[in-house]
């Protein structure tokens, strides 16, 4: 498989889904703003969106959507458990984690990284996420990950997004479940390993 990144951006969930799942790949490096390879190919015809991830198949097929590429990579390594099985209750569980974390939360962050929005409508969005912060901080009272005790491919979408919140200076210290499970994440080799070849600095 072929996975098209850019340093932290969302593209580190599935790389760490990658890493977790011991599955091989290639990293392809894009320039979001030129929308070019490294090699100066048109990222373009590679993924009409413009945007990261992208996985390369086997097959030829690109698929983008990052919920949908850490489902296909945790399927292609079922006997790591970062998915729970399909058609099972706890999959639907997953499910409703990654759609939250991609439309409550990403989609809240995206203004935050405007260079022309203004302030006042920034807060308003940093209070939007913060609320969600909140919500997630509520539901990890006693789990170690999104899940239960499993790590799952929803932690390493969440945890990417915690980076952000770290690049934007979020103040999250009034959340202590929320900031544990940064840490526990952070702290796995295979986290760590995603971050290392991004050439990002240790999220702890």
């Amino acid at each position: 498989m072929k996975l098209y990144y850019s340093p932290g951006a969302c593209s580190l969930s599935p790389h760490i889904a990658l890493l977790e799942a011991g599955l091989p790949y290639d990293l392809v490096k894009v320039d979001l703003r030129a929308k070019t390879l490294e090699n100066g190919d048109d990222y373009l015809k590679v993924n009409p969106k413009g945007q990261v991830p992208a996985l390369g198949l086997p097959s030829g097929d690109i698929v983008t959507e990052g919920p949908v590429i850490v489902q296909i990579i945790a399927d292609q390594a079922a006997d790591k458990q970062l998915a729970p099985a399909r058609n099972s209750g706890e999959r639907y569980k997953l499910l409703e984690w990654l759609n939250f974390i991609t439309s409550e939360l990403h989609k809240n962050f995206g203004p935050l990284f405007s260079p022309v929005l203004a302030d006042d409508a920034k807060a308003f969005f940093k209070d939007r996420v913060m609320g969600k912060f909140k919500y997630i901080d509520s539901q990890l009272a006693g789990r170690d990950y999104l899940m239960g005790s499993q790590f799952t491919v929803a932690d390493g979408y969440l945890f990417t997004i915690l980076t952000w919140a770290d690049r934007m200076k979020f103040d999250l210290s009034a959340l202590p479940n929320l900031v544990a499970y940064k840490n526990r994440v952070a702290a796995r080799p295979k986290v760590q390993e995603a971050l290392a070849k991004e050439g990002l600095m240790q999220a702890r």
